[in-house]
């Protein structure tokens, strides 16, 4: 008897003619989840995330089996117990249900798509995609549990909905009026539900025009341009401006004839700045709910800018500045918010640290580069000096409106970098210094912020006490508003004190404010009033002894916020002992949590903190903390540098100190997402003990990051690193740090086309390998002077430094790095055009290091087997080369290599004419290298820009 499955819409079974009752609601999710993956296992942990989320119960494992019993005695009733079933396998860690292909909506669906993609006739794709488009009848799976519909597996098959719809609509315009009305109601359909979506609209007006419904279609686009301006505060991108442009030209006829097209350079940088484009950025930080005051200052800030509705005819500087805790940043980011309307391309907001304790200063030079990470540039794009980036920040903002929040700036050169060069922008810089540069020579607008007054002051506490408490004790209020001298972050934390605690009397807060002998010399004006050390000591003395060390302890920490782990690697206790700690210090607003587990804390409590430690602990207590912390990130980044190429030489590290704790990082994804979350820790780290600390640390991090940031191309990161290791690796007089720093440092220098100085550094990596006998390090930097060779096309001399660092790995018994030379040399060949000889030396470095058990070097000489096939034009044995590399990639998963691998059988699928097939795995491979952030991403859009331009006969 047949049995049927839909999920494209609600969940429905059919055994014959007879819809069958799927059960409660988690078994007719299971089963809408087993549909997705069709003929394909569901891990029992992915099945029990689906159906519970974030918290299972401890039974839903055994609730999963039982409802796959019931589902296969549901299926299968003559199913004997313990009796093989036909379509609910178990297998791989899971389960997998099994079904015909014309058994399930879902297969018809992709399979009536596919067709359409293979062919060549628009009519017929377009009724193919209909016919598909017709199988769904509503939402994938709808009906199940909204927070189980919102898993991946399902918004995905809505996702291909989407597609398909926006595919259909584009072959309707090719295929004629008659086609383009039937799309229209499915067209109209989706465009109902995803009315931000401006690639559907923009389809949707012009199947319309198409179709003679030309006034609907300019009615669509006044809706569309009505909706993005009120919901998102955003003018219509690219697509709908090109779409209305077609209807109002009246070019949005059937198309037909050869198509003409554009250089596929200009498409490809087109795109890009239509992409860059479209982007608005809105990093201001939250608004404080409960501001007070500074009316004159908000008053004098706001006439620096013309009346509403009229754009500013020159860039506005205003300089804001004062004493630390004066409330800077907090009347910036207010003031901000306020005109943020008046500036509908966005908001950039950076604090540049420009006082922080360890010196970790943000240069303009990182600033910027986060700023044209914002705005979408492609790595690559991006040029390495600080004046070619600051000219590349500057021309995006030209003709722009944008609001720009420099927060923390250390002088005026800091931020004269960062400053737009063209009219319409509002650039607020707050700083502790007095920036007479910024005045004198950009013609910046200053206001130095004082205390608050004593209203304003009386104001503040209002808000955050309520007005009742604050009128029963007059004299006490005024009592703290003196102690605190007026001083906004003093206030804010004897207000935090006084809420935790609404028992206590004023008048005890202000007794202990009043008994307090301390003072903060660095923030103490003339009066004791201005003094603020009164309240952070006071805040301090009510820690536990434990919170009291770690606050102490945190000053250390180089970077703007840091895991728990980090935390307890400072303390020199367990993850589960310093929990508590951190959540004491957060409860008294003496550190901030500004994303889930990653801690910070305000400048000036983190000087004070320093300031603590330097009086309480012994000269050996921070000393070794610094140390724990250094060997935390120097560890746990050796660990992942391990996951991503397990068989690659790295330092040798010694034990860490006893207290360091050393997160577990049990994948790849886990490997990259460490790195990423901690990169600026990372960095800072290295900077920090180059400069204050042994040095060691310094260039073990910079050579344990090295792949890292050269698979993700941050090559600029990757110069500054690696300088900064080879001057701590110097100062030290450490001949093998030296060796690393200079190798990484020629390698970069390479990427970023400075060849001189790639060979020097590399040279004097050679001769520093060989002065300690170091055969496998000289034989690396062999292997690296020969890949820039090839680079500059000297093929032959790359292969004379192959031949000797070959000759060096026999001599030190290193077979798998003779393996991995062999591979080289075979791609030296491919690139010389000698595809005999590649398939000879690859083939070798294949048998090699299946022996040795290096995977990632077995995946890399058959990837560069079957591109060698692929220049002999035997596509199949190519295909065959990179489908077995690829398998190993995804086993070992090493994203970047499998997404290369996925470019080379996309190239030969092309060489064969196979460009549905090309187009598939160069968007899979895109997919991978956008998620990484590679600026390789920027190859594929070429080759898919190309791609989409098919050379087509004329018609008759």
């Amino acid at each position: 008897m047949r049995t049927r499955f839909a999920v494209l819409g609600p969940v429905r079974a059919w055994r014959g003619d007879t819809e069958l009752a799927l059960g409660p609601p988690k078994q007719r999710a299971l089963l809408a989840l087993l549909l997705t993956e069709a003929g394909h296992p569901v891990a029992v942990h992915e099945i029990v995330d689906a159906l519970w989320g974030q918290d299972p119960p401890d039974s839903a494992v055994n609730v999963v089996q039982r409802h796959v019993g019931a589902l296969r005695r549901l299926l299968e009733p003559e199913l004997p117990a313990g009796g093989q079933s036909r379509w609910l396998l178990r297998g791989s860690g899971g389960y997998r249900l099994e079904v015909d292909p014309d058994g399930l909506d879902l297969l018809r669906f992709r399979a009536l798509r596919q067709r359409a993609a293979q062919d060549g006739q628009p009519p017929t794709a377009t009724g193919l995609l209909i016919e598909a488009l017709a199988l769904w009848r509503g939402p994938a799976a709808s009906g199940i549990a909204p927070e189980v519909r919102s898993h991946p597996a399902f918004t995905a098959l809505d996702d291909e909905h989407l597609a398909a719809v926006k595919e259909a609509a584009e072959l309707a315009l090719e295929a004629g009026p008659g086609l383009g009305a039937r799309v229209l109601v499915t067209l109209r359909q989706a465009a109902a539900q995803h009315p931000l979506d401006e690639g559907l609209q923009a389809r949707l007006i012009l199947v319309l025009a198409a179709t003679g419904h030309q006034a609907e279609a300019l009615d669509v686009h006044r809706t569309v341009r009505t909706r993005l301006a009120d919901e998102l505060g955003v003018q219509p991108g690219p697509e709908l401006q090109a779409a209305l442009q077609r209807v109002l030209g009246h070019t949005h006829a059937v198309r037909g004839g050869a198509r003409q097209t554009e250089p596929a350079e200009d498409v490809e940088g087109a795109a890009q700045l239509d992409a860059v484009a479209t982007i608005r950025p809105a990093q201001l930080p939250v608004d404080l709910p409960a501001f007070t005051g500074r009316r004159s200052e908000l008053a004098h800030v706001q006439e620096l800018l013309p009346g509403s509705g009229t754009s500013t005819p020159t860039v506005v500087i205003s300089a804001i500045g004062g004493m630390a805790g004066v409330g800077k940043t907090t009347l910036a980011v207010h003031w901000a918010h306020s005109v943020a309307d008046r500036f509908p391309d966005g908001q950039l907001y950076v604090n540049l640290r420009g006082f922080h304790p360890s010196g970790s200063i943000m240069s303009a030079a990182e600033a910027i580069r986060s700023f044209l990470d914002v705005f979408g540039v492609p790595g690559q794009r991006i040029p390495a000096g600080l004046d070619a980036q600051a000219a590349l920040y500057r021309s995006l903002l030209a003709d722009r409106r944008v609001l720009i929040v420099l927060d923390n700036a250390r002088d005026t050169e800091h931020v004269r970098p960062l400053l737009p060069g063209a009219p319409g922008c509002l650039v607020v810089v707050t700083s502790r210094n007095q920036l007479y540069g910024l005045v004198a020579g950009e013609g910046a607008h200053s206001l130095t912020l004082d205390v608050l007054t004593e209203a304003e002051a009386r104001e503040f506490l209002s808000r955050r006490l309520g007005a009742e408490r604050i009128a029963n004790e007059p004299d006490a209020v005024a009592e703290i508003i003196t102690l605190c001298g007026r001083l906004p972050l003093a206030l804010a934390v004897v207000s935090a004190r006084a809420v935790v605690n609404p028992a206590f009397p004023l008048a005890s807060i202000a007794a202990e404010l009043s008994e307090s002998e301390d003072s903060l010399d660095a923030f103490a004006g003339e009066a004791p009033a201005a003094d603020a050390r009164s309240a952070f000591s006071w805040s301090y003395q009510l820690l536990s002894p434990a919170a009291a060390r770690v606050f102490r302890l945190l000053a250390l920490h180089p970077g703007p916020d840091c895991s728990l782990a980090a935390v307890a690697s400072l303390a020199g206790q367990r993850v589960g002992q310093v929990r508590p700690v951190v959540a004491e210090l957060a409860r008294a607003h003496l550190i901030s949590e500004p994303l889930p587990g990653r801690y910070g804390c305000h400048e000036l409590l983190r000087a004070y903190a320093a300031e603590l430690g330097r009086t309480h602990d012994t000269a050996q207590e921070p000393a070794t903390a610094r140390r724990r912390m250094l060997d935390h990130y120097l560890h746990t980044a050796h660990a992942a540098d391990s996951l991503l190429m397990p068989s690659r030489d790295r330092v040798q590290l010694r034990p860490h100190t006893p207290g360091v704790t050393v997160p577990r990082l049990p994948d790849q994804a886990a490997a990259v997402d460490w790195l990423e979350t901690n990169r600026s820790a990372v960095l800072a780290a290295i900077e920090q003990d180059a400069r204050h600390g042994g040095g060691e640390h310094s260039w073990q991090l910079a050579s344990v990051l090295e792949l890292y940031l050269d698979r993700n191309g941050r090559w600029p990161e990757q110069l500054d690193a690696q300088t900064t290791a080879v001057e701590a690796a110097q100062r030290l007089g450490d001949i093998p740090g030296q060796a690393f720093a200079h190798l990484a440092l020629g390698f970069v220098s390479g990427r970023l086309d400075r060849p001189d100085e790639a060979d020097a550094h590399l040279s004097r990596a050679l001769e520093l390998f060989g002065e300690i006998g170091d055969l496998g390090g000289r034989s690396r930097t062999l292997r690296r002077l020969a890949f820039l060779a090839n680079g500059r096309g000297r093929h032959e001399a790359a292969l004379d430094h192959y031949a000797e660092a070959s000759a060096l790995c026999r001599a030190a018994g290193r077979r798998n790095d003779e393996a991995g030379i062999a591979n080289e040399v075979g791609w030296t060949y491919i690139l010389m055009g000698k595809y005999e000889d590649a398939l000879t030396e690859c083939g070798r470095a294949v048998s090699a290091h299946r022996e040795t058990g290096d995977r990632n070097g077995e995946a890399a000489a058959l990837d560069s087997l079957g591109y060698a096939h692929h220049h002999l034009h035997d596509h199949d044995r190519a295909l065959e080369c990179y489908e077995q590399a690829l398998r190993v990639y995804r086993e070992i998963r090493d994203r970047y290599l499998e997404a290369d691998t996925l470019v080379h059988i996309g190239d030969t699928r092309r060489a064969a004419h196979q460009d549905t097939q090309a187009a598939l795995v160069w968007r899979e491979a895109l997919g991978i290298l956008d998620e990484i952030g590679h600026p390789d991403a920027e190859q594929v859009r070429h080759r898919l820009n190309d791609l989409a331009e098919p050379e087509r006969p004329p018609r008759q």
